[in-house]
């Protein structure tokens, strides 16, 4: 059964005449007539009686004739909806992202709303272990983190800025003015950690691994914005990357002098599979909006 067939016969039920249909679909009486005796054939039954006189709608073209103006339509509309995921006016995106790259999106989502309001948006914030996770099973489109050490054979990723690891203090504090700054100046001062899990925990532990140095921890925390307003409001330090307290106001970011602070953030996506234009259009966007000179990305 083919979609002009059922068109054809709609046509002929309505004018009842196989002449006035085929000149309204500028095609010839002879192939109308042939397709509709093919979808005859197809389902074994007669749609259509026909006289020299006139066509009239057999009692099963009756039964049929409603339904094949809903498939019809529903073709119709199938057509319409691809056309509008094409033009983004209609569908989904889901993003995964780690707590700690979470604050960069803001601005982004923002932005991306605002020119496809008709694309609903789903962020998970997860570790990202989950993320890949996710990505694999093709439960999100999209992972954006700072880049992992593990390596994740289904997963690809691109680096899209480089960052780094560092000492987030409130304005005021003594070590606020220093361009620079080594473990060793930081021991003595407590601090508040980003909970394990945590990106900017992993490149924590990495960097302090084999410095045998042992550091005032007085709280463990696993959201960045209450980690930031703890920090704010209080003479602890935490430590982050510089890209996430690029626009919280009241802290600052100071640079560590050490190895092993390397934050790239990243974009990550199943291997091998198809890709959304809304993907490819987020990533774009997210290119334009960040303020960290974003490398130029192949947008899948």
């Amino acid at each position: 059964m083919e979609l002009r067939q059922l068109k054809y016969f709609i046509k002929v039920a309505e004018l009842h005449s196989f002449s006035e249909a085929a000149r309204q679909l500028n095609i010839t009486q002879s192939t109308i007539s042939q397709q509709i005796r093919q979808l005859e054939e197809e389902l074994n039954v007669e749609l259509l009686i026909r006289d020299s006189h006139k066509v009239m709608v057999s009692d099963i073209g009756l039964a049929f004739l409603p339904q094949a103006k809903q498939t019809l339509l529903d073709a119709e509309t199938c057509i319409e909806n691809i056309h509008d995921v094409q033009q983004l006016n209609v569908g989904e995106l889901r993003i995964g992202t780690t707590p700690t790259f979470s604050t960069l999106l803001r601005e982004t989502v923002q932005q991306f709303m605002k020119l496809y309001p008709g694309i609903k948006v789903n962020i998970f914030l997860h570790s990202v272990e989950t993320l890949m996770g996710l990505l694999d099973k093709q439960e999100i489109d999209l992972a954006l983190s700072y880049k992992s050490h593990q390596v994740y054979p289904s997963i690809e990723s691109h680096i899209i800025f480089d960052n780094r690891l560092a000492l987030i203090v409130k304005s005021g504090h003594p070590l606020a003015a220093r361009t620079s700054v080594r473990l060793a100046d930081i021991k003595q001062y407590p601090i508040a950690l980003p909970a394990k899990g945590m990106q900017a925990r992993s490149a924590f532990d990495r960097m302090t691994t084999h410095g045998h140095m042992h550091f005032d921890v007085r709280l463990e925390v696993n959201d960045v914005n209450m980690l930031l307003s703890v920090v704010k409001d209080n003479s602890l330090m935490t430590f982050l990357s510089e890209a996430t307290v690029k626009h919280f106001q009241g802290v600052t970011a100071v640079r560590l002098d050490e190895a092993n602070t390397d934050m790239e953030g990243s974009y990550h996506v199943k291997k091998n599979v198809y890709r959304k234009k809304a993907t490819r259009e987020f990533l774009r966007v997210l290119k334009e909006t960040s303020p960290y000179g974003l490398a130029i990305m192949e947008l899948l």
